[in-house]
């Protein structure tokens, strides 16, 4: 479930104003945003990948207001990251198997959140899967396949049922030595929610993208002159230059995920950095998954669950949870699945819904 590794040290950039839609996340070619629009774009190194806020160019304070919501994000990966021993996610990992640890309100109610969707995802997601994403060496990008011993001992340690969450003392503390939090299937967009939630309270801003990497995104309200919202496109995860469709993002947030670059081949099986807590191994049958959903923490996670569930799974959460809307594909598919999505705000690459893959159930 490792799909984002935190970086130790950001680089700040700032990028000139750019016309219409995002250059990174852009519309297919014959596609035009109503009217255009220039953005004001600042982009900052954090956890491993490049985040980026564009405002609409003449928002008060634009510079000003993107930089502060990208220091937000340097702070919550100082928070969350297990590359860094000060950080608080490291302490906790260090002496939450010995006695109690009292923690910050964010961090108890990010774990509560997690918490809760392990259960409701039947186990996909799970944050307390640190020992899983070390035995398959993802822990730093040097994928390998276990022994069974090391491999059984790494399940021993993994899960949140082993995670005990004290509210009155506001502490946690684990069941089983071993087990490590990490937040890389959630850390992205629980940022940028962090970050989208600076912007709107102390500098009033009604219109920002927010991305991290292209796989996390929040949306903060619409860009101007277009009432569906933030064009993005939905990049094929293995077919260079193809999309999967447009969506139109407005007070919503998309995740994404594949293993389109973090993998490695064992016995001619292409065995991705995207874990199945269940099983204790990568997850297979999924070449993508993309969530959206009324946050960036929820989209992350859900999106992670639904790689791990594949096409049955998201019916099932689809239907669950109205306001989730899914985008699957399935291995060695021509096209999507599709859950809770359709005009106007999801576009199929040709501009044509095919019969086979309609929405399951359309907006």
């Amino acid at each position: 479930m490792n799909r984002r590794r935190f970086l130790r040290a950001p680089e700040l950039a700032r990028t000139a104003v750019a016309l219409g839609p995002l250059a990174a996340l852009p519309l297919p070619p014959e596609e035009e945003t109503p009217g255009g629009y220039s953005l004001v774009r600042v982009s900052r190194r954090a956890m491993a990948t490049r985040f980026e806020i564009a405002l609409p160019y003449g928002t008060p304070d634009a510079l000003d207001a993107a930089e502060d919501a990208l220091d937000v994000i340097d702070a919550v990966e100082d928070q969350l990251t297990v590359y860094r021993d000060h950080s608080e996610v490291s302490r906790v990992n260090a002496r939450a198997a010995s006695e109690a640890v009292p923690v910050s309100a964010e961090l108890f109610d990010l774990l509560r959140f997690c918490a809760g969707l392990t259960l409701e995802t039947g186990g996909a997601f799970d944050v307390a899967v640190g020992s899983l994403i070390k035995a398959w060496g993802f822990h730093q990008r040097e994928g390998r396949v276990p022994a069974p011993r090391e491999r059984a001992a790494a399940m021993s340690a993994a899960g949140m049922r082993h995670v005990v969450l004290d509210e009155k003392t506001r502490s946690v503390r684990y069941r089983t030595a071993g087990l490590e939090l990490n937040f890389g299937a959630v850390g992205k967009g629980y940022a940028l929610d962090r970050a989208a939630h600076r912007l709107r309270t102390n500098w009033g801003v009604e219109s920002a993208l927010l991305h991290g990497g292209g796989s996390s995104v929040v949306a903060v309200g619409r860009p101007p002159g277009d009432p569906r919202g933030w064009p993005v496109r939905l990049a094929h995860p293995w077919a260079d230059g193809d999309s999967l469709g447009t969506v139109w993002l407005r007070d919503r947030a998309l995740g994404t995920s594949a293993a389109t670059h973090q993998h490695f081949v064992y016995n001619e099986r292409k065995l991705g950095h995207l874990l199945d807590p269940r099983a204790g191994r990568p997850a297979e049958g999924t070449a993508g998954a993309t969530a959206l959903a009324p946050t960036g923490a929820e989209a992350d996670a859900l999106s992670t669950a639904l790689f791990v569930l594949g096409p049955a799974g998201a019916d099932r959460l689809s239907r669950l949870r109205p306001a989730l809307g899914a985008v699957v594909l399935p291995t060695g598919a021509d096209a999507p699945l599709t859950f809770n999505l359709g005009p106007p705000s999801f576009s199929p690459p040709s501009g044509r819904c095919d019969p086979s893959v309609a929405p399951a159930h359309a907006d």
